[in-house]
Parts: C-alpha cells; sequence; structure tokens
C-alpha cells in the first residue's frame, strides 16, 4: 500500500544555501501541507521535528535520482514523499528577522517588501540605495538646509524615513552611505510601526538583516571592475570553529567615480566580524562589529528653473544643461567614520517563551562641507535669454551656508523582549512585550569661510574660488553658520535625547482560521539642543522638551490554511520634534519648541497568497494614511516650521515573486497612490499631490537558465524600474520628469565555484534623476557596465 506526502523546503534557508553555493541538503521546515490542517505552532514557526507524517523509519533512494523517495512506515507500507524546492525569490516565507515582528512576511499583517540576497547577487548590489530601486514607494532626498544632509535619507510613500533606518531591528542612526557587502537581505515595512520600532515611522521603516555565523563552513570572495573607475573586491568567511562556536568575517573595499556626474567620487572600505556561542542551542549570543569608513564628494545635484510660460520649474538639464555639471567647490568633502558593536541574545527558556536581548553602541564621526546650489531671479533670466551663458547660481542655497562641520556622535541602545506561546481552552495566543530604552548624543563644531563664496556658470561651471579660505574652528566667528530661527551665528551646536519606550502585544487564534491583534507602544522622549560659542553679541541658545506619546496597533487575520492570508491593520505612528538628532539640521529651535508631534494613521486591507507549493507569492493590498502637523523645512534657510498640514496618501500595491516555470524566476511590483494635502493654513496648497509621491511605480526584474549544470550554462537577467514624475514642493510649482531604467545581466557558472558575470545599468542612457529635494534634484547613474569575477568554497 502506498500514500502520498509532501514536504516543503522554505524560501529562505534555500536562498542562503544558494548563496553559500553549498552543494548539501537543506533540511524540511515544516511538514505535511496536504493535510491542509493549522499546524501545531504559529504559522510562522517551524515544527520542532523535522520528521514526516507517519514517522518514517527509513527512506529508500531512488536509483534514477528523481520522482519521489519511498519511505518505510512502521506497518510496513510505503509513502511517496515528493519534496517540493520553494523559489527563493518567493519571499513570503522570509523571516523579519526581528524578535518583536516574530513571523515571517506572510503571516505578518502589513505591505512589507524584501530585497532578497539572491536578488542583490544578481544585481550586483553596492548600496542601500541600489538595493532600495527594487521597492515601490521609496524615494531618496538630498540634504536640508545648513544642516547639509547627504548619504542614506528616504522617503517611504512620500514621507520621511531617515531616522527609521534599522540593522537587525536595532537603529543605526549614523548619518552616511551604507555599502551592502554585509546584508543578508533587506525588508521595507510599510505604514506606521512605532508600536514595534518606536516613534517616528510615518511611511514605514527599513531593516537589514546581516550576515552572521551559520553551520557551514565556507568561504567566498568576488571582484568587480568596469564603467567610472570602478574597482570592488568583496570577502565573505564562515568557519565553524566547534559544535557550538561559529566565527564569520565579511569585508569590503570600494572606489568607483560617477558615470555621467564630473568629480563625484567615493572611495571606501568596510570590515563586519562577527561570533556566535551556542549555536544551535536553546540559549546563544551573537557577537557583532561593524566598521565603514567613506571619503566622498557629496553631490547636490542640478536646481531646478522655470522656463517662462511653462506652467512647473524643472530641472535645468532638462533645458540643455549638461548632466555632468557639478556646482561644488574644491573644499567639498563628506568623509565618514562609523562603528557599531552590537550583543544579540535568544534564550528559549521553554517550548512557550524565548527571551531576546539585543544590545549596541555606536560611534558615528563625519567632516562634512558641501556647496548649496540655487538659480535665483536672475540667473533664471539669464538662462532662457538670448544669452543662457551669462547665468550664474550662488553656492550658499541663497544664504550665507552651509558652511563645514565636524560632527561626533555617539549611541547606545538596549531592546529586551520576550515572546510567549501558549493555549488557553481552544484559544491560542501569541504574546510579545519588552522595554526598549536609547540614547543618542550630537555634537558639531562648525567652521567657516573667509568670505562668501562667489557664483559659478550655470553652464559651465569651476570648482576653483579664488581667494577662498577656511578657517580653523573658531575664527572669521562673524562668519559662522547664521542658524535658523534666530538663534544667530554660533560655533558649536550639540543634541541629545532619551527614549523609553514599553511594548506589549498579543495575537489570539479565536478559531484556527481566524485571529486578532493588538499591542501599543509608549514612549517617554526627552530631547535637548544647544548652540553656544560665535559671536558674543548673541547670547547662547539652550532648549529642550519632554513628550509622551502612545501609539496602538490592531490587526484582523484570516488564515485558511498556511498558505494564504487576508488582514486588516490599523496603526498609530508619532514624530516627535527632536527626533532627527543626528541627521537633521537642527533638532529644538525657539520657534518649533511647542509644537505638536505628527501624527499618522494607517488603513490597511490586504491579502497575501504562496501559491505553488511556495514557488510563487503573490500580494495585493490597498491602504489609506493620513499624517497630520505635518512639519517643513525651508530648503535655503532649513527653518523647521509647522505648516499645519494635514496630508493623506491613499493607494494599491502589488506584487508577484518566485519562479515561474523551472529555471525561469521574477519579482515584480507596482504601486498606484492617491496622495492630497487636505487642508492648510496655505489654502492654495489644499487639494495639491504630496510632494516627492508618484502616482504610479514598478519594478520588474526576471532571470532565466540556459543549461544549468552544464559547462555551456547561462543565466540571463533583465528589469525595468518606472517611477511617474513627482512634485517637489506642496504648491505643485516644480516637477520632475518620469525615471525610466533599463538593467540587464548575464552569467556563466565554472563548475561548482566559480561564476563570471557581466551587468549593464540604464541601457537607453536616459536621463534619470535619483536624489530629489524642493528645488533641487540630483542626475541619475548614465549608462554603466560591471564586470563581477566571484567564487565560493
Amino acid at each position: 500500500m502506498r500514500k502520498n506526502t509532501f514536504r516543503r523546503i522554505h524560501p529562505a534557508p534555500l536562498a542562503f544555501g544558494l548563496a553559500l553555493g553549498c552543494g548539501t541538503a537543506l533540511p524540511a521546515m515544516a511538514a505535511d501541507d496536504a493535510t491542509g490542517k493549522e499546524p501545531a505552532h504559529p504559522p510562522h514557526a517551524p515544527e520542532k521535528s523535522e520528521k514526516l507524517a507517519g514517522q518514517p523509519q527509513a527512506v529508500l533512494s531512488n536509483p534514477k535520482g528523481h520522482g519521489p523517495d519511498l519511505v518505510k512506515e512502521k506497518d510496513g507500507t510505503e509513502s511517496e514523499h515528493w519534496v517540493v524546492t520553494a523559489s527563493p525569490m518567493n519571499t513570503l516565507r522570509t523571516p523579519i528577522g526581528i524578535s518583536r515582528m516574530p513571523q515571517d512576511v506572510l503571516h505578518t499583517p502589513q505591505t512589507i517588501d524584501v530585497v532578497p540576497q539572491i536578488l542583490m547577487q544578481q544585481q550586483n548590489v553596492k548600496s542601500l540605495d541600489e538595493a532600495l530601486k527594487n521597492v515601490p514607494g521609496i524615494t531618496a532626498s538630498v540634504g536640508e538646509g545648513e544642516g547639509g544632509m547627504s548619504g542614506d535619507q528616504f522617503l517611504i510613500r512620500g514621507f520621511a524615513a531617515q531616522n527609521d533606518i534599522y540593522e537587525n531591528g536595532l537603529r543605526d542612526f549614523g548619518v552616511y552611505t551604507r555599502d551592502s557587502f554585509d546584508y543578508d537581505h533587506v525588508t521595507v515595512i510599510k505604514g506606521p510601526s512605532s508600536q514595534v520600532f518606536g516613534n517616528g515611522t510615518t511611511g514605514g521603516a527599513i531593516n537589514i538583516t546581516t550576515k552572521t555565523p551559520n553551520e557551514q563552513n565556507h568561504i567566498g570572495a568576488s571582484f568587480s571592475g568596469g564603467s567610472g573607475s570602478y574597482y570592488r573586491g568583496t570577502l565573505d568567511f564562515n568557519h565553524k570553529i566547534t559544535d557550538t562556536i561559529a566565527v564569520r568575517l565579511t569585508a569590503m573595499g570600494n572606489e568607483n567615480n560617477m558615470v555621467g556626474r564630473d568629480y563625484i567620487y567615493s572611495h571606501r572600505w568596510g570590515i563586519a566580524p562577527s561570533i556566535i556561542f551556542g549555536l544551535g542551542k536553546k540559549v546563544n549570543y551573537t557577537i557583532e562589529y561593524f566598521h565603514q569608513s567613506d571619503n566622498r564628494i557629496p553631490d547636490y545635484g542640478v536646481p531646478t528653473v522655470k522656463k517662462p510660460g511653462a506652467q512647473y520649474a524643472r530641472p535645468a538639464t532638462e533645458y540643455g544643461v549638461s548632466r555632468t555639471n557639478w556646482y561644488g567647490t574644491t573644499f567639498d568633502q563628506d568623509n565618514t567614520s562609523d562603528d557599531m558593536l552590537t550583543g544579540r541574545l535568544k534564550w528559549e527558556v521553554n517550548p512557550h517563551i524565548t527571551v531576546y536581548n539585543d544590545t549596541r553602541g555606536g560611534l558615528y564621526s563625519r567632516y562634512y562641507s558641501a556647496s548649496q546650489e540655487a538659480c535665483g531671479t536672475a540667473c533664471n533670466a539669464a538662462l532662457f535669454s538670448s544669452h543662457p551663458g551669462t547665468a550664474t547660481i550662488s553656492r550658499n542655497g541663497g544664504l550665507g551656508g552651509p558652511n563645514p562641520y565636524q560632527q561626533d556622535d555617539w549611541s547606545v541602545q538596549n531592546v529586551a523582549s520576550a515572546v510567549a506561546n501558549f493555549n488557553t481552552g481552544t484559544i491560542r495566543h501569541q504574546m510579545i512585550g519588552g522595554v526598549d530604552v536609547e540614547h543618542i548624543y550630537d555634537r558639531r563644531l562648525n567652521y567657516a569661510y573667509n568670505g562668501t563664496r562667489q557664483g559659478t556658470s550655470l553652464l559651465n561651471p569651476s570648482m576653483l574660488v579664488p581667494g577662498l579660505e577656511r578657517g580653523a574652528a573658531g575664527q572669521y566667528a562673524n562668519n559662522l553658520t547664521n542658524m535658523p530661527n534666530g538663534v544667530g551665528k554660533k560655533e558649536w551646536k550639540t543634541g541629545d535625547a532619551t527614549d523609553v519606550g514599553a511594548f506589549f502585544s498579543e495575537q489570539a487564534w479565536l478559531a484556527p482560521w481566524f485571529s486578532v491583534r493588538a499591542g501599543f507602544r509608549w514612549d517617554h522622549w526627552d530631547s535637548h539642543y544647544s548652540a553656544t560659542g560665535g559671536v558674543a553679541s548673541t547670547p547662547d541658545t539652550h532648549l529642550g522638551q519632554k513628550q509622551d506619546t502612545f501609539n496602538p496597533n490592531v490587526s484582523l487575520m484570516y488564515t485558511p490554511n498556511d498558505h494564504s492570508m487576508i488582514y486588516f491593520n490599523w496603526a498609530q505612528s508619532t514624530t516627535p520634534i527632536g527626533l532627527y538628532v543626528t541627521n537633521s539640521s537642527e533638532p529644538l529651535t525657539p520657534k518649533n519648541a511647542a509644537f505638536k508631534p505628527e501624527r499618522s494613521n494607517l488603513y490597511e486591507i490586504g491579502a497575501k497568497y504562496s501559491a505553488f507549493h511556495d514557488r510563487i507569492g503573490f500580494t495585493a493590498a490597498v491602504f489609506r494614511l493620513e499624517k497630520s502637523n505635518s512639519l517643513m523645512t525651508d530648503p535655503s534657510s532649513g527653518d523647521v516650521t509647522a505648516s499645519s498640514d494635514n496630508q493623506r496618501n491613499q493607494g494599491l500595491e502589488l506584487s508577484a515573486s518566485g519562479q515561474i516555470v523551472k529555471g525561469w524566476n521574477m519579482i515584480a511590483t507596482y504601486a498606484r497612490y492617491d496622495s492630497e494635502t487636505t487642508s492648510s493654513l496655505t489654502l492654495a496648497d489644499v487639494g495639491k499631490q504630496v510632494q516627492y509621491v508618484p502616482r504610479n511605480q514598478a519594478t520588474v526584474w526576471t532571470t532565466y537558465e540556459f543549461a544549468p549544470k552544464k559547462a555551456y550554462n547561462l543565466t540571463f537577467g533583465g528589469g525595468v524600474t518606472w517611477r511617474e514624475g513627482v512634485f517637489l514642493d506642496p504648491a505643485n510649482t516644480a516637477r520632475v520628469p518620469a525615471n525610466v531604467e533599463f538593467d540587464a545581466m548575464v552569467s556563466h557558472q565554472f563548475g561548482q565555484h566559480w561564476k563570471v558575470t557581466m551587468n549593464g545599468y540604464n541601457l537607453d542612457n536616459r536621463l534619470n534623476y535619483s536624489n530629489l529635494f524642493s528645488n533641487r534634484v540630483t542626475p541619475s547613474i548614465g549608462r554603466a557596465f560591471l564586470f563581477n569575477l566571484s567564487m565560493t568554497y
């Protein structure tokens, strides 16, 4: 007698195995999908035993090497066990990797986009910014006002997420451009998530899951070279020292110019060693260290100009100004050094309770000097006159700054949490609770020039400014930064903040197919800001504030089986004044000390389905995101003001990812947004589209393996990212055109260990725009090609 059962290999460990290039078999994670019964553990959790239904005593080998395994049961019957391999592109089974969100993407009631490791490898992703190109609704913004932000500063669904970048669930406070050499995968959790992460997360949160030690000994290395004097090398080494101790080392060196932009370069290196004690045990502790140094040129892009008679201002490059033009000076520099030490404890107290404690300390150093171009009325008129060569731009943002500064920060955070799974009668529960404490300190020393930087030609800029000198700290006191909102010209800026938060949530399965999740987080926010030194006639400024915030979350989930879910989610978030201590121009100023915090509400209905034995995953969600008490930052002065605007973004998001047929993988996303300013003290802004929010955005990436495991094997891939044009200001008077970028790759595997890949980016050399701000934009990379040689043993 013979009966059929199935076992499934989940995509997360499979993707990991593919990334290592290992030929060893991976363990099955959850069994008996064919029964349709609810598993005894929460849907996300692997079964405690990896034995299949029937508890087989022996697995009979298949002499032909394919088809089902024949398994002999205790009663003497045989069962056919088919191993169905999930696609690593199907991200629904990916664990989010945060103790406060212990379930996988499929069973988390929120729109979640994952950039998996295999996708980053195929695209030769080198930075967080490049990884997030695969996620709709993500926009990068450039620096604002005197504070001069470069590096990673993102918007999610049009709302700032500059303080919402996390690594393994802990905040990364640094202000730098993050390299991807240590990334396992990147997760974007969309919508207010303050109940999990704390204050902020109006548009969502970005969480990076890093590479950590595992049981498989391996070494991998790669070298890339190509357009723009690009050279890059990476190393990934993992070794199991004992049965319970393993170490891992990842490292990177990178030098490149930017194709399509003059004088822009990045020279960086990084290293990330880690060790785990208690590998595979109920108590384990992982220690990770991360260091990245970067010496780069900041790029504030090109100004927007308005042609006479035109409806909107547009980038100057749309009117014949060269895309390569850079308007900085020889003094411009962005040098960063970032160090983080993290310890993560996991303790399985018993089959029902797991305790976590995550601790991180960070040191961040940065010297920053940038030129902020502005094309005023005279410049604009000259450009569209009969003598456009006379158009001259300012490099001071319209004011006397930004001036250089040295920034030195430190931070510490500890999150203690516990997850409990238990039953009360027929009702199953999962409770999560804990305490989150963090402190961040920021200290900036402002420098000054001996005079105002001269402007330069809009059409033919020069980085040389004759006679310009940067004085020592405290020198040229009268030329120090004139801080916004009446603070005055000061030598030192100091900011700090302490947040103490407590969170709790419970998910109760009222029936095997229906559950309710409700939770909250309370935070006590205490922040301070000082501006001291400099001009004696202006008194020093010392400000402080305290705020208590409460952010709830409620979700309803219908899960008819372990492959699908329909959900409703309501969540709130709060962004208090002074939240962006390290990456905002002014944490507090006299004019905003009494501002109410921003508040946002999310209403979302969605469905997720992992089809064809986890080969393909589908998601669909409609949402409405409302924000009140919106804060605005003036692009020239850096003034932070309360616009009192209420804004709304609503729309639809779709995704499909996985294996269409054997060897053909695809990941595709689409977002349709309808955004609007619903109320404002500036009546003309009411009804206008929210700045930076496109109406439509989509990404597609697909690959096909030809003759795999043959000597003549090839993998072809390609894709397109598209973002409709967006408005750059609340009044909708400036607009940037649509982005369309075509990328492609081809690779060949030499045996089991070596692979060669060629990537092409922006193949039609289209003029696209990446980083956006209200009066300037940065042209994206031009047509570029990269060659990559990699090996794994």
